[in-house]
């Protein structure tokens, strides 16, 4: 009798058989044929696009208020405390932390009481440029101290701590992609300062909006090129390599 599923049984069993002998070949010779995992983006672990959004908001109701207003500074703090109030509410709902809610807030406070001490309506802005002094040089310095902040807030937000610092290859392009960061700082320092000088409101909440989430996704975006672009090929990228996460786990070290 004839078995007319024979053949098919047999063809079957031989690509079984030689799926087997690739991989028992390719264990002798130490080759795997798995895929290395796919590398996370930076954007996908940093995210902040709506943050940046959000606290850019604030600022412009400021003008709008002081224009309405007929360049009243009061009324423009009041429209500014509103929208951050508003704001926070809004990023409290979506289950933003509430520490982060009330210092954006406190912020907006402050600019306001100083714009109102001071009574020019630039000075609502001094924060903003102050704390981009500060940043861009403390981004700067963190390179020189070889304590890369990029690499410092990845680290946390995956888990790692100071780990990836045993990760030379790590080490060396987070402190190449936090100078991206760096400079982002001094582009908008650049920009706030003759507009500050110049008492050119208008065009200060201009810059803020600008120079907030768009630069901000262009940093992310530029600094994760970067970041890759000096890893070496095979790294796994966000994550350890493999030596150094034998490392880590090694209880002598």
């Amino acid at each position: 009798m004839r078995f007319p599923y024979r053949a098919e049984v047999t063809r079957v069993a031989n690509v079984s058989g030689d799926a087997d002998r690739r991989a028992f070949i390719g264990q002798a010779g130490g080759v795997t044929e798995q895929t290395a995992p796919a590398r996370e983006s930076l954007a996908s672990v940093l995210g902040g696009r709506k943050g940046a959004l959000d606290a850019s908001l604030p600022p412009a109701a400021f003008v709008i208020g002081w224009l309405a207003a007929d360049q009243s500074i009061r009324w423009g703090s009041i429209a500014a405390i509103a929208v951050a109030v508003v704001v926070g509410a809004i990023r409290l709902a979506r289950g933003d932390k509430a520490r982060a809610v009330v210092v954006s807030l406190a912020m907006v406070i402050a600019a306001a009481l100083i714009a109102l001490h001071t009574g020019r309506a630039e000075d609502f802005f001094l924060i903003q440029v102050l704390s981009n002094v500060a940043s861009a040089l403390l981004w700067a310095a963190s390179v020189a101290v070889r304590w890369p902040l990029l690499g410092v807030v990845v680290g946390l937000l995956l888990g790692q701590k100071a780990r990836w610092r045993r990760d030379p290859a790590l080490l060396r392009s987070y402190s190449w992609a936090t100078l991206t960061w760096s400079g982002q700082y001094v582009l908008r320092v650049v920009v706030y300062l003759p507009l500050y000088w110049a008492a050119q409101v208008e065009a200060l909440a201009a810059a803020r909006l600008i120079l907030t989430w768009p630069l901000q996704a262009l940093t992310i975006a530029v600094s994760g090129w970067v970041l890759y672009k000096t890893l070496p090929a095979g790294h796994p990228g966000l994550r350890l390599s493999p030596e150094a996460k034998k490392a880590t786990e090694d209880p002598r070290t």
